[in-house]
């Protein structure tokens, strides 16, 4: 067990940290350079047999090593970033069809900065870059430094006088170019430009869509639906005729005490369980919960864990809380009377069932917690109460039926290792996640549908018993539910094959990869955004006299991928949106740096920093439309001003079709009035 454990342990920190490898290592320095200048140095050195990418990369290479200033009090940056005293190699790079520059052994990168004040001096920042060998690349994430006035080199003199306030004055009118992705805050809260708040102007054309309460829904639903499931496993189906008994013994002579009894059990469940919802809730918050949904970090942690779950539901070993806790909860229901009793009755079960429920309630509150909603977890946990609490209240109203309940068996056993193949499946939808939100390219479409056929054809081997594990009982013959599950397994895997040639896969959408991330694709229907940057998609319609329609999305979002997979995919909407409208998709998750820390006021009056380009297209839309939920549709004229109602989740193609023509139709009138 000791060596399972080390095995999984190390499988789980090899998965976090496999695209972390210190394949460069960095230092840092100030260099006095006189005229009270500093130079940042830093020195990059390379492992052998790997390269480092220049700081100057054609569009379409790989990532570009980069600076990033979060914090620079008491100096301002003279001149660019640059490299000196390193040798540039160049050569034709087959993959991205273009000539590349890059270091090999060691490079040195400066940036200087004119220090105006020694006793407030703070430089804090982050440099990202991209190493790869002959056959692997490290994704670009930041290696963080900080200096203060004590890192200062002694012979700093900080400029004074009217040669401070020059330099001051000159950093404060400098100009962001046109062509970058960073733009300025003053920008931001100008109203006579394409930032400017139109929240008034979306209300009064209306919404149509919400996610909320579908949110809600599913969320609930996948509870119910866990619970049901966990109620079909070794650890809690032959609890329940026990615990029924045990209340119609305890209460012979008064059946209506004992369906009473029953009941209280049932809610004890439902309060425990709803209890735990809350309290991850309350540990974590709600912006933890929203960054859960497209950080790496907790995706990655997630996958593992699901992992981790399937395997334990395969039989490799049992998740057992410490029978110590069981033994104590079991003499508090002993010693206690009345609904106390009960309730410690109730807690017992949910730890001595925990080895089966637990993988179940770990996946319920990973799903919960992506949704980005912080009441998901307690609306899941019900749903999943509910379940389990249903039948003890069910059978102690009517004791004849336990009769006629399935006796326990192999097929119990069963259950999880099904279970345990499809968490497997899951984990890769969250792998997925963070591989898209960081660009890592790991786990494009082709390979996570490779994955997902193999899981599935090897689920209908086991139900006909052509697979079988160490715990497994004996199958005589095979049963008519278990053919049938293995033809539902075996067709399954059948219909992902075309979608390894680009075939859409409606079913599977919203776990998927977009069809973006394929690299073999005969498919020509789906729907291609045009731009990906709001300025520069805004500048093309001006141009062409075309109105907008903005996609607010995520690499994580769910509800994104199924409207992209049922609703654009109609050869309808494709038309228009290929035809009509300039389509502008902005990911609010995406984690790409940008070349500027940007600081903005938001509404609470607070100030916030946007370091990547999904916080710049998280705080568009806040700030201008007033939302932050996703999908979020919004049809624009040149001025960055509604044109017709927003729009939110609804599949419902004949209602996203009207939502397009209304803004047709309303831009067409103020090309009229013009």
């Amino acid at each position: 067990m000791k060596k399972v454990l080390l095995l999984l342990t190390i499988l789980v920190f090899s998965a976090i940290n496999i695209y972390a490898q210190d394949v460069v290592n960095w230092s840092f320095k100030l260099v006095d350079k006189g005229n009270s200048e500093v130079e940042l140095t830093a020195v990059a050195k390379i492992n052998p047999g790997w390269h480092l990418y220049d700081i100057t990369i054609p569009d379409g290479g790989p990532n570009p090593t980069t600076l990033t200033i979060d914090e620079a009090k008491g100096a301002t940056k003279v001149g660019g970033f640059k490299v000196v005293n390193s040798k540039l190699h160049k050569g034709f790079d087959d993959i991205f069809q273009m000539e590349i520059g890059y270091y090999e052994t060691q490079a040195t990168f400066v940036q200087r900065f004119k220090v105006t004040d020694k006793a407030t001096f703070s430089l804090k920042g982050d440099i990202r870059a991209q190493a790869c060998n002959d056959t692997e690349c490290t994704p670009p994430l930041p290696t963080d430094f900080s200096f203060s006035a004590k890192d200062l080199p002694a012979t700093v003199v900080a400029a004074s006088g009217s040669a401070a306030e020059a330099i001051v004055d000159e950093a404060a009118v400098e100009q962001v170019p046109t062509d970058s992705v960073t733009q300025s805050a003053s920008t931001f809260s100008s109203d006579t430009d394409l930032w400017a708040p139109v929240i008034k102007e979306v209300e009064a054309f209306g919404a149509a869509g919400s996610t909320t309460n579908q949110t809600y829904w599913f969320i609930f639903i996948s509870g119910f639906l866990y619970g049901f499931v966990a109620l079909l496993t070794p650890c809690v189906w032959p609890m329940i005729p026990m615990t029924v008994s045990f209340f119609l013994k305890r209460n012979k002579k008064n059946r209506a005490k004992a369906i009473k009894d029953a009941v209280t059990y049932g809610l004890g469940i439902i309060i425990i369980y709803v209890s735990l919802g809350l309290i991850i809730t309350a540990i974590f918050g709600a912006s933890a919960l929203n960054d859960m949904a497209t950080s790496a970090v907790f995706n990655l942690i997630f996958f593992a864990l699901l992992v981790v779950f399937a395997i334990s539901f395969l039989g490799a070993f049992e998740m057992v809380l410490p029978s110590s806790w069981t033994n104590k909860m079991d003499s508090k229901a002993d010693s206690t009377t009345g609904v106390i009793s009960i309730f410690f009755m109730a807690f017992t079960l949910a730890l001595v069932s925990f080895s089966c429920t637990g993988p179940l309630i770990g996946t319920l509150l990973v799903e919960a917690a992506g949704t980005g909603s912080i009441t998901a977890p307690a609306i899941g946990m019900f749903g999943f109460a509910l379940a389990l609490s249903i039948p003890f209240t069910l059978f102690a109203i009517f004791p004849s039926l336990l009769e006629s309940m399935p006796k326990s068996g192999g097929w119990l056993n069963s259950v999880k290792v099904v279970l345990g193949f499809l968490e497997l499946a899951l984990a890769l939808k969250f792998l997925s996640v963070a591989d898209l939100a960081y660009g890592w390219g790991i786990l494009d479409r082709e390979v996570f549908l490779v994955l997902w056929i193999a899981i599935f054809v090897l689920l209908g081997a086991y139900l006909l018993g052509k697979l079988k594990f160490s715990h497994d009982s004996d199958l005589k013959y095979v049963s008519v539910p278990r053919l049938f599950m293995a033809i539902i397994s075996f067709a399954f895997a059948i219909y992902l094959i075309p979608g390894l040639w680009g075939a859409p896969l409606k079913a599977i959408s919203a776990f998927s990869p977009p069809l973006t991330t394929q690299d073999f694709n005969l498919y020509k229907g789906e729907v291609h955004a045009k731009y990906d940057d709001y300025e520069a998609g805004m500048e093309y319609a001006r141009k062409n006299n075309k109105p907008v329609m903005i996609d607010f999305s995520g690499y994580g979002c769910v509800n994104c991928r199924k409207m992209e997979a049922s609703v654009w995919t109609d050869i309808r909407v494709k038309q228009i949106l290929d035809n009509d409208y300039v389509l502008i998709t902005l990911m609010v998750d995406d984690k790409k740096k940008l070349p500027e820390v940007i600081e903005v006021t938001e509404g609470n009056g607070k100030t916030a920093k946007l370091k990547t380009i999904g916080d710049k297209w998280s705080y568009l839309q806040r700030h201008k439309f007033g939302t932050n939920s996703q999908p979020y549709y919004v049809l624009l004229d040149h001025e960055g001003k509604p044109i017709g109602p927003s729009y939110a989740y609804d599949e419902d193609v004949n209602k996203y079709l009207n939502f397009l023509n209304i803004g047709l139709t309303n831009f067409k009138k103020l090309q009229e009035v013009k």
